[in-house]
């Protein structure tokens, strides 16, 4: 069985981590995709609501499971699983210089574990989670955004959008 490994933080998941996502079930068995969890880092949405994003956005794809990953290296992660691959995502040739080193650094840790790239198309190669997060607010943002990340991601950003807005407006 070819079973990968798909890591990320995904806060919020976008159309182009549902791309990789798709496109790594269709290439191997068994996809995992491990929510990345780095203390140093801060979120906006909890690894639980990532996992419920995940797994509304994955429903209908059958060889996907979707799980959290802190405190561990994901080549050693992924060897733990069984799986001989980790996918990783290219964008742009920052992404690229990025993950060429980290696949070196891979590799020294756990020579068994592949790193497959995959580079998305264009409509997707410019939208990051930071990216999405970062147009939430300006006027008209709900027309561009909602083509940007799955629904279930849209409908939270919108509330979570509604919340703030009405907070603010009991404080003034």
């Amino acid at each position: 069985m070819r079973k990968a490994v798909y890591a990320g933080s995904f806060d919020p998941v976008t159309n182009g981590h549902m791309w990789m996502i798709r496109e790594a079930a269709r290439l191997f068995d068994h996809v995992v995709i491990a929510i990345g969890e780095n203390f140093e880092k801060s979120y906006s949405f909890s690894v639980a609501e990532r996992i419920e994003f995940l797994n509304a956005a994955t429903a209908g794809i059958k060889n996907i499971e979707v799980v959290s990953l802190s405190n561990e290296f994901l080549v050693n992660y992924a060897a733990k699983l069984g799986a001989d691959y980790v996918i990783r995502g290219i964008r742009n040739s920052s992404d690229y210089e990025y993950e060429k080193s980290m696949r070196h650094i891979n590799s020294d840790l756990n020579k068994n574990i592949s790193t497959i790239f995959l580079l998305p198309p264009r409509n997707y190669a410019e939208v990051s989670s930071s990216m999405v997060k970062g147009l939430v607010g300006s006027q008209g943002w709900e027309e561009i955004v909602k083509n940007y990340v799955p629904e279930v991601v849209f409908d939270k950003l919108k509330s979570r959008f509604a919340e703030q807005k009405k907070a603010k407006e009991f404080i003034c």
